[in-house]
């Protein structure tokens, strides 16, 4: 069997991009791997010029049998929105690497053996992390999917700023207060934006969403709910507020609003080794 991979370079990274190169030069002459599979090999177009090698962009990636990411959690973050369910590896260039377990300087035999399982197999087997979406509840805008976080808040943080959120759980109201925002994560994304609002930490084996208000005048703590929940954000206020997903893809809201928040129905999906959540706590500032 033929196996194409897909590979990212961190941007601007020059440890990052000679690490591309050396796997591209590996796995096109196909050491580790056998005469027998003939894997096919493309870098995004970022990484592309520096590295001499052709380009697509991450996009175009998402019909490869794998994809690695060389990076922090960032660049991972990135590749993950842009080829959604397409099997994943993170080389760790970051500090903490939640996301991403392969040490560089054992990228080179991780992904020559992802490749050779893959050739045996025809598929690469991984472990799926949940994303949310989040929809105005007239349906006319859905953000694009949120693998850490999706974020409701007013025109700024801080005084002056904010705006009224109605926390409703399964049509129920959990809470209700002025508060520069609400905060809903996966368990993925429970050690960063949410941890930093004060969230719990959630460990990655959990099957959990977590709603945490952001500088509530009136708050209430953070709730641990079931994936399936009905989670409705209603926002109101003299001015607009916004919906973002994991810090980048955002909407204008303008007030009142109700903001929709579900599991998507298309998860990532991590392959190759599994990192330490224990030990990568520690590295937390």
């Amino acid at each position: 069997m033929d196996v194409a991979v897909g590979i990212v370079a961190q941007r601007d990274n020059e440890r990052a991009q000679g690490l591309a190169a050396k796997l591209v030069e590996t796995l096109e002459r196909g050491a580790g791997i056998g005469e027998e599979c003939d894997v096919r090999t493309v870098v995004d177009d970022a990484t592309a010029e520096p590295i001499g090698e052709p380009g697509v962009p991450v996009a175009a990636m998402a019909d490869r049998d794998l994809v690695v990411s060389i990076g922090g959690d960032g660049t991972l973050l990135f590749v993950a929105r842009e080829i959604g369910s397409t099997p994943i590896l993170g080389v760790n260039l970051g500090e903490v690497g939640f996301l991403n377990a392969v040490a560089p300087a054992d990228a080179v035999d991780v992904v020559t053996d992802l490749v050779a399982e893959c050739r045996d197999t025809g598929a690469l087997e991984g472990r799926e992390l949940a994303r949310l979406e989040a929809t105005c509840a007239d349906g006319e805008w859905t953000l694009d999917p949120a693998l850490n976080e999706v974020v409701v808040h007013g025109k700024r943080r801080g005084h002056g700023g904010g705006a009224a959120v109605e926390v409703r759980v399964d049509g129920d109201r959990y809470a209700e207060s002025h508060a520069d925002g609400v905060l809903v994560a996966t368990p993925t994304g429970s050690t960063a934006y949410n941890l930093s609002e004060g969230g719990p930490l959630v460990h990655p084996s959990m099957d959990a969403l977590v709603v945490t208000q952001m500088a509530a005048a009136d708050g209430m703590p953070p709730l641990v709910v079931d994936p399936g929940t009905d989670l409705e954000l209603a926002v109101s206020g003299p001015d607009t507020a916004y919906a973002i997903s994991d810090g980048r893809n955002r909407q204008r809201l303008e007030l009142p609003a109700t903001v929709d928040i579900s599991v998507a129905d298309e998860p990532i999906t991590l392959v190759g080794p599994r990192g330490n959540f224990v030990e990568s706590l520690e590295k937390l500032e």
